[in-house]
């Protein structure tokens, strides 16, 4: 289980990432592997370098309960350094653990959108390791499926092409995490975007969030009928400044 407010439970096939923009600057994956590793436990050996961790793959199929699953919380699932036949791994497991949901958070969505559409849809380029997972596993059809939701995170408004990438790959739903949320975004464009979170960063250098800011994306996800989840407003104390937005808590959730 997890105290990430928006999933149910964390899958990590992969741990370690490397900065790609403003958003990473306090990077709490990090502070988390660091001292896992000085704790000595044994996947986070590598410290916050990329690691592959291909005994982990099969652990969604063990959960029979369904759950709305955060893949990869410590790491970017399409980081340069993950192979395209690991990935090939990743997703057949996921299309065989139907009864979940699977929520894939990226900063890349180039990357995403390379691998989504090439080895997927392109058969003249398609991987054969993909389709021998898949064999191995019994799953008769190529993924993404729908219980896969696709997401990229964007802080500022320097990122905001992320959300244009994110909308060139073929998905149920695709959702924005605007956290941590380093200044207004202005007017968003919310076509083909299902779900929206917004959160300011948490820990010892925690950066400031503008309430004009997120009210203002919550109004946008408002009239564009897209279902808004406020994690929290962050800071040195996380639970002290709570997450109340103009007398609510705002917990909508893709139907």
């Amino acid at each position: 289980m997890t105290k990430i407010e928006w999933t149910d439970t964390t899958w990590n096939p992969v741990t370690g990432c490397t900065k790609v923009s403003q958003g990473c600057k306090n990077c709490y994956a990090e502070r988390m592997a660091k001292r896992l590793q000085a704790m000595g436990k044994a996947r986070y050996r590598n410290g916050f370098d990329v690691t592959l961790h291909p005994d982990a793959l099969a652990l969604p199929l063990k959960w029979k309960k369904p759950r709305r699953v955060f893949v990869n919380s410590m790491s970017d699932l399409f980081h340069p350094d993950v192979p395209w036949d690991f990935l090939d791994r990743v997703f057949a497991v996921m299309a065989k653990a139907e009864q979940h949901v699977f929520q894939v958070l990226t900063k890349r969505p180039l990357e995403m959108r390379d691998y989504i559409v090439t080895a997927m849809y392109d058969e003249s380029l398609v991987y054969d390791g993909f389709y021998e997972q898949l064999d191995a596993l019994g799953i008769p059809d190529a993924p993404p499926s729908d219980n896969v939701w696709f997401g990229t995170s964007v802080e500022n408004r320097r990122n905001l092409d992320r959300v244009d990438a994110l909308r060139q790959v073929p998905a149920a739903l695709r959702f924005l995490s605007l956290e941590p949320l380093l200044e207004d975004l202005g007017e968003l464009d919310l076509e083909g975007i299902g779900w929206v979170i917004v959160g300011g960063e948490s820990g010892p250098k925690a950066r400031r969030i503008d309430e004009t800011w997120v009210r203002s994306i919550q109004r946008q996800c408002s009239h564009a009928n897209v279902p808004f989840f406020f994690k929290q407003w962050g800071g040195p104390n996380k639970k002290k400044a709570g997450r109340i937005l103009d007398g609510s808590v705002w917990e909508e959730m893709p139907v």
